[in-house]
């Protein structure tokens, strides 16, 4: 009896593999080879491993959040912070755009700067 029972889960781990490929199949239209029920789960894989960062990341950010909130002269970083995690996409392009306005304004203030400089300089000189 004990080689009954034994036996039991080795035939239905082949039927549980052949109803997941049955599924895939129905899924995806058609049977896939081996070759691309490996690519598909090395993709599964991937997106698991991606998942798993942002997780961790998110995490990381809600703890140094936690953190800027309680020291005061950190809540503008808590600011920023809670914003990113709320709407990191629209944060990301707007941090951008923020940095590439700062390098512009600062290149023309010092164009400004450097043209007063030389006026200066001939009505001195």
């Amino acid at each position: 009896m004990a080689q009954a029972s034994f036996m039991a889960p080795v035939r239905s781990t082949p039927r549980r593999t052949l109803e997941l490929e049955l599924e895939q199949a129905r899924h995806h239209g058609r049977w896939l080879s081996d070759d691309e029920r490996e690519a598909l789960a090395d993709q599964e894989r991937q997106q698991e491993s991606l998942q798993q960062q942002q997780r961790q990341q998110r995490r990381k950010l809600l703890i140094l959040l936690g953190v800027c909130v309680l020291v005061p002269p950190l809540w503008p970083l808590a600011l920023a912070l809670t914003l990113y995690l709320l709407f990191p996409l629209t944060t990301s392009r707007l941090a951008v755009a923020t940095g590439l306005s700062l390098l512009v304004v600062g290149g023309l203030l010092a164009a400004l700067t450097a043209a007063l400089l030389v006026a200066l300089l001939m009505l001195i000189f």
